[in-house]
């Protein structure tokens, strides 16, 4: 089983000077605790009532954080969970993506999703099209990157964007790409793109155990239809654990081996208080060593 950590949230003691440093204490001491992979979120606004914050808390650009991340690591993934449709042109995301892979040494993760925040897009004057529109907007995403990545060139036109001359130079470092990874367990749209195009999916806990097992056996159909070996893609999960709070050691360590029962291989948990740093020396001296073999 490997574990990841998320960071969210950027509402540190100290404010905005204490963003850098605690963030950099944050990323090298969970790569040093054995944290296989490291996550932020794609967003503007935080999100409202998450770890009690409001909408106007802290919130740091995703791809910019990753760069800072990249420089401060060398064996840990790095990935946005998940980079949300609406917010960049799509043949620049994947320069961006590329880039990151890159000086991340091979490392990276292109975490996709159809996007949700609808007030977020609203107050940054974003368009925010339907939800129909969205999900052919991530399929334009999914079939450029898998395009662009076959080649050192190539022209693409998909229903809402199009790139006549888009170049893959310099060609990212991950073999034979970064991995996709689509967040999400819509059954007839996400499920049967993760199946389709993606190399990982990402099931939230927090649907419930009977909605996670039924977005895996969907997901499964999906690849069956398609012909395609369930087992080629990886199952993530995105959990949240409160070691200063209700959970303990061993209640994390259950969670995982019923999530390793259930087919996961990557649990990526944020920590609401992470950045008293004891929650990962916490995992590293108990959790992960005790879950590696799952």
């Amino acid at each position: 089983m490997y574990i990841g950590l998320q960071i969210p949230s950027f509402k540190y003691p100290g404010g905005t000077p204490a963003i850098r440093p605690k963030l950099k204490e944050i990323v090298t001491t969970a790569e040093e605790a054995g944290f296989y992979s490291l996550w932020v979120m794609d967003h503007y606004y935080q999100i409202k009532g998450l770890f009690g914050e409001a909408y106007t808390d802290p919130m740091l650009e995703a791809y910019t954080t990753l760069g800072y991340l990249a420089g401060l690591t060398e064996k840990a993934y790095l990935g946005v969970l998940v980079t949300g449709v609406i917010y960049r042109h799509p043949s620049v995301l994947m320069k961006m993506v590329n880039t990151l892979d890159i000086l991340a040494g091979g490392r990276t993760y292109f975490g996709i999703g159809a996007a949700w925040y609808e007030d977020e897009a609203k107050g940054y004057g974003i368009p925010y099209p339907s939800t129909a529109t969205r999900f052919e907007q991530l399929e334009d995403n999914l079939k450029l990157a898998k395009a662009l990545w076959n080649g050192d060139e190539t022209s693409f036109a998909g229903k809402h964007f199009s790139a006549p001359a888009i170049t893959n130079n310099p060609r990212p470092l991950s073999t034979p790409h970064p991995r996709i990874m689509i967040g999400g367990t819509g059954p007839n749209k996400t499920l049967r793109m993760v199946a389709q195009y993606a190399d990982a999916c990402n099931i939230g806990e927090w649907v419930g155990k009977e909605n996670m097992q039924n977005a895996l056996d969907t997901l499964k159909a999906h690849c069956e239809a398609l012909g395609r070996d369930d087992a080629s893609v990886e199952k993530t999960s995105l959990c949240t654990v409160h070691l200063s709070g209700k959970d303990t050691v061993e209640s994390v360590i259950r969670r995982l081996k019923e999530l390793s029962t259930m087919g996961f291989t990557h649990v990526i948990f944020n920590m609401p208080d992470v950045y008293k740093i004891t929650p990962l020396e916490t995992f590293a001296k108990e959790i992960i060593p005790e879950v590696a073999e799952l």
